[in-house]
């Protein structure tokens, strides 16, 4: 877990297992997670699970889906170089990150809407990543207000998409500082809605839209209608989105409300760096794609960077981060937090980022398919798995900490 003076966290050197964590002695995991082998084997559940308009709107990207499925391709351009016979017995995967230690080198990335796939499902993944030692950055497009996650789990992460005016970016910034957030994370890729043909095609929209379809998409998912759309609306009335502003947002189902998607297209560095005057704590650009913006997001005083394509949910065609990965480390230096995202399924692909010079990996269409799958136990099972993944392979490639890991263990293929 996340380590601090009164609480140290020590990775075991013994090979783990993949078995969740679950809260209380009698509590046993839900046996699908039995058949939950890797982080892929949560999307075909999930599929099971969840309205088609809902998956179609986590697993879709942009227009032909070419930047997210070469995100997954990117990875498969490296191969392992072995080392044997070193004693890696006492062997952690723990990073630092902004003072901050944590349990294993990757973490829970931005989902928007999570709410919808599991009741709650911004606290789900918060209170799993908090239990399990690791990071997680909490959307802006989230169905819960910040100030109740933030109470329970501390250390999460804040993500936020800028406003148009600087008036309004002021006013949003000041209320995750007043939330009690310590690190927050400004999303810079989305200056004009992408072209998600797929949410069209599956029946999706924000606000969701009451329709026959909407409706038959809702009775052939029953599990999903009583133990996350009607417990929601029983126990906590219409969802909305809580988090884009200052303010509170539409709600997720109407007829007539319509969403604010405030133009972005006139923000520049100059916003940018008037929030870095105005936020203390961490402050983390995501989106970046170039050498040139990561240099720029160094100048203006970020203390960090996440490459970042946004899951091949914007420009299609865009290149993966894996692919720009060497060139930002090399320009920014191995002192200077660069992380990343964007496809990330196995313990290799988080060592191949390390080795490339990243500081953590973000993962998120899984563990948003392990929570529609699970909920809490179900994204606890999936942690565990990317764990002991990491810890197997550290132990084939002959590494003892992350740290050791670095471009010598790599060999690109051609």
């Amino acid at each position: 877990m996340r380590t601090s003076s009164t609480n140290e966290a020590v990775i075991s050197t013994a090979t783990p297992t993949a078995t969740p964590v679950v809260a209380g002695p009698e509590r046993k995991p839900p046996a699908v997670l039995s058949r939950m082998l890797s982080l892929h084997d949560f999307e075909a559940a999930a599929r099971a699970r969840l309205p088609r308009p809902i998956f179609g709107y986590i697993a879709g990207a942009a227009e032909d889906n070419a930047s997210r499925d070469d995100n997954r391709a990117a990875f498969d351009e490296y191969v392992f170089v072995t080392r044997v016979l070193r004693d890696v017995s006492r062997r952690t995967q723990s990073v630092e990150v902004f003072g901050e230690r944590y349990a294993s080198p990757f973490g829970i990335a931005p989902m928007g809407l999570a709410a919808l796939s599991t009741y709650r499902g911004d606290l789900v993944l918060a209170r799993a990543a908090r239990d399990a030692g690791i990071p997680a950055i909490m959307s802006a497009t989230s169905l819960i207000p910040m100030e109740e996650l933030v109470r329970e789990c501390p250390a999460t992460w804040f993500q936020a998409y800028l406003p148009g005016d600087q008036a309004r970016i002021d006013a949003l910034v000041d209320r995750v500082r007043r939330a009690g957030f310590r690190t927050l994370v400004v999303t810079v890729d989305i200056p004009i809605s992408a072209n998600r043909e797929n949410n069209v095609r599956s029946g999706f929209s924000t606000p969701l839209r009451p329709s026959l379809r909407l409706a038959w998409d809702g009775m052939v998912r029953p599990r999903w209608v009583v133990n996350t759309f009607l417990r929601t609306l029983a126990r906590h009335g219409m969802p909305h989105f809580e988090n884009s502003f200052a303010h509170r947002g539409a709600p997720i189902m109407s007829s007539s409300v319509l969403r604010d998607f405030s133009a972005r297209d006139n923000l520049s560095w100059e916003h940018m760096a008037a929030i870095r005057r105005r936020w203390q704590g961490p402050l983390v650009i995501k989106g970046i794609l170039s050498v040139d913006d990561a240099l720029m997001a160094r100048r203006i005083g970020a203390d960090g960077v996440i490459l970042s394509n946004h899951g091949g949910r914007q420009l299609d065609g865009a290149t993966s981060p894996m692919r720009m990965l060497e060139r930002v480390v090399d320009a920014l230096g191995s002192g200077y937090p660069v992380m990343i995202d964007g496809g990330f399924r196995r313990g290799s692909d988080v060592l191949k980022a390390l080795a490339l010079g990243a500081r953590m990996a973000f993962v998120g269409r899984p563990f948003n398919y392990a929570a529609a799958v699970a909920g809490e136990a179900g994204v606890r099972h999936a942690i565990a798995l990317l764990r002991a993944e990491v810890d197997r392979n550290m132990v084939m490639l002959g590494v003892d900490a992350c740290a050791g890991l670095n471009a010598q263990a790599l060999i690109r293929r051609g």
